[in-house]
């Protein structure tokens, strides 16, 4: 988005007229005003990962990796929208009381499309999973619903983080050097910044870590190489919180906050978030940074302002009208129902137990996560005074039943071993069916420091799910009466596939997640999420966490079976997907091939089903990807009908990544896979639509 000749101008002469102590001050998260020229005080800081967070009221909408299960590009966009009509909202009427305070502004420090590479990562939860297409798709939708699709000004500045390699772990996360290849580099953590840098993104946050030696917030190769010079980006950098700070104190690169100070602007780290770019004036008067680089820095800032309308006059713009009506809506938290709906992901479904009806007369929900409001709320989240938790759901679902009873019981402690009542575990024996709702929460898994709960600083030692949690699990197993498992948490938790008749994996599902649940439980709804993320076997089946090869991760790279692939999840119809169709045997450079699959539902429900490509090469290195997503679509089938699910693919599809992380032409011949999971040699998983394949040349 370019700014007028007239406002490029009045930038130049803002800059000019102010003074090297001035100018500094406006490289720091909190920019006081310069009245002289005309700029007000700024915080830069905003969260809005979900839903405004951190500054009071607002609507929870599901945890980011809960946004990503839907596989949903238009509601993710419709999501992002809404969060930006609150986020306006609470900055105009905050801008109206003369509270300029932090995470009242409109520069939104995310989304997080970080490569979710091991599931022992707390803050995976924010990401959008761990495939770099999916990621790409999603991120995009997210950001353009934030920024607005107005051609001259930004509804807000949304913001890619955590440039680059960033995914733990947390106890380390401000002294580690992740190391890894350049193919891994450009092949699987650059992609999603690459596409949301094209798709306009107005800002880039440096990581803490340092990549490849070089700390993130002050790395030649990411910032000016990759960045700036490949791939023009045009917006402002930001640093992650005190990051610049840890360039002298742990990763000892510099000697001091000067030398921290100048090498992060010198490398094209516009803004601190933090407390050191005040040196500045220091390493201005020593030679470490000219003025040029200073007023650099300064007008990427400024114009990111200019884009957000603040020196435009007040009421002028065209979200200036937008008021507290806004703020947790009626439309707003009837969309976070339905995100969290289509989030759910159905694992597992015996007998077809499930959806349940009023046969079940007598219900026992038990479980840690049934009452529990942080199940729900995930990191990075606002205030609702709406919280439906899954008791709450079930209870209102089931209280116009007359034949339905449900009693409730918490059972054991989620993150307390100690707190267990044994003799619960007897009243599964009274009861028709058992809803078991175990898992994690926000006090478990997530930020460093965050998550109180977490012996490993938001992250997870194991992916089992807690052992004491298991062993009661367990226990009510060996009752014998049927047991509906419904897990939680941001991350994959291994269980015993026997542990339940059915399972449901409801994330962290945002303020309406307990009514969304009910929803789907009792068949209101029909599950049609997908995972976003590997759930492998155990703990054991992962490589080291602190290594960053992509050898042996995700479903990319992984040869082992997993627990549940990338992609997959069920539907309480069927599926088949008719003969692949494509529109040529063979591409060319710039060419491009449209795949088509017709898709029946031979079910008894109306149903959504997530129909997905993949791409493999024939003959491909040992250290490529065995597969690689590259589209997927929603499509809507009637009971007994058919609908068509349709991709276009251009060249890119079809590229390669060589050993020193150059894109390359993938001549040769390729598999397309179209499938409702991740491809495996192994055959198709229990519930799983068989998978239909076509080859294609590429010369």
């Amino acid at each position: 988005m370019k700014l007028s000749e007239a406002e490029q101008a009045r930038i130049s002469e803002i800059i000019g007229k102010m003074s090297v102590e001035e100018k500094v001050s406006q490289l720091v998260h909190t920019s006081p005003a310069v009245d002289h020229v005309g700029i007000d005080e700024y915080n830069w800081w905003n969260e809005g990962l979900h839903g405004v967070a951190r500054a009071g009221l607002a609507t929870v909408f599901p945890q980011a990796i809960a946004l990503a299960a839907t596989f949903d590009e238009e509601l993710v966009h419709e999501v992002a929208d809404a969060i930006s009509d609150e986020a306006r909202a609470k900055y105009n009427g905050a801008s109206a009381s003369g509270n300029r305070g932090q995470y009242r502004g409109l520069t939104y420090w995310t989304p997080n499309i970080n490569i979710f590479r091991d599931p022992r990562w707390g803050r995976g939860q924010e990401t959008y999973g761990e495939d770099p297409f999916l990621t790409s798709r999603i991120g995009i939708a997210f950001m353009k619903g934030l920024q607005g699709n107005n051609p001259e000004r930004l509804k807000l500045a949304a913001c890619a983080k955590h440039f680059a390699v960033h995914s733990g772990p947390e106890a380390l996360r401000h002294t580690f050097d992740a190391v890894c290849s350049l193919k891994d580099l450009h092949e699987t953590y650059l992609p999603a910044f690459k596409a949301l840098v094209d798709a306009g993104v107005e800002s880039v946050m440096g990581a803490y870590n340092r990549t490849l030696g070089e700390p993130c917030c002050g790395s030649a190769l990411l910032l000016k190489d990759i960045l700036r010079g490949r791939w023009k980006f045009q917006g402002h950098v930001v640093s992650d919180c005190w990051a610049i700070r840890d360039f002298h104190e742990f990763h000892k690169v510099t000697r001091n906050a000067v030398e921290s100070a100048a090498l992060a602007l010198n490398m094209g780290c516009d803004l601190n978030c933090g407390c050191t770019y005040p040196v500045l004036v220091e390493a201005f008067r020593l030679g470490l940074v000219s003025m040029e680089t200073i007023d650099t820095s300064l007008r990427r800032l400024l114009e990111t302002r200019f884009r957000l309308g603040m020196f435009d006059e007040s009421g002028s713009g065209p979200w200036d009208k937008l008021g507290p009506e806004m703020v947790h809506s009626d439309s707003h938290v009837a969309l976070s129902r339905k995100a969290a709906e289509k989030s759910i992901v159905l694992l597992k479904n015996d007998r077809n137990i499930l959806p349940l009806d009023d046969s079940a007369r007598k219900i026992l929900l038990i479980g840690p996560g049934a009452a529990n409001a942080h199940t729900l709320l995930a990191n990075y989240h606002g205030l609702s005074p709406r919280l439906v938790t899954i008791l709450e759901g079930i209870a209102d679902k089931t209280g116009r039943m007359d034949r339905v009873t449900v009693d409730y019981h918490p059972g054991v402690g989620m993150y307390d071993k100690n707190r267990n009542n044994g003799w619960t575990i007897g009243m599964a024996e009274a009861a028709d069916l058992v809803i078991a709702v175990f898992g994690l929460d926000n006090q478990i898994e997530g930020e460093e420091g965050d998550a109180i709960a977490s012996v490993s600083k938001g992250d997870r030692d194991s992916i089992e799910l807690p052992e004491w949690q298991l062993d009661y699990l367990k226990a009510i197993r060996s009752r014998g009466t049927p047991v509906v498992l419904v897990l939680t948490g941001g991350s994959p938790i291994s269980v015993p596939e026997d542990i339940a008749d059915a399972i449901l994996f409801a994330w962290y599902p945002g303020e309406q997640g307990g009514a969304a649940v009910a929803d789907i439980l009792f068949g209101d709804v029909v599950p049609s999420g997908k995972l976003p993320v590997t759930f492998p076997v155990s703990t054991d089946q992962l490589p080291p966490y602190d290594s960053y090869d992509m050898a042996g991760r995700t479903y990319r790279y992984m040869k082992a079976d997993p627990l549940y692939p990338f992609g997959f999840g069920l539907s309480y119809t069927r599926f088949e997907f008719g003969a692949l169709s494509l529109s040529a045997k063979e591409i060319r450079a710039g060419g491009s091939l449209t795949v088509a699959v017709p898709v029946k539902n031979t079910g008894s429900r109306d149903a959504e089903e997530v129909v997905q490509l993949y791409v493999s090469k024939k003959n491909a290195a040992p250290e490529d990807p065995l597969y690689s997503l590259r589209g997927f679509v929603r499509v809507s089938v009637p009971a007994g009908g058919e609908a068509e699910a349709s991709f276009d693919l251009d060249d890119s599809a079809f590229a390669v990544v060589d050993a020193a992380g150059n894109t390359v032409p993938g001549l040769g011949e390729w598999i397309i896979t179209v499938a409702d999971a991740a491809p495996s040699e192994s055959g198709v998983r229990k519930g799983a639509v068989p998978p239909v394949r076509g080859e294609v040349s590429f010369r």
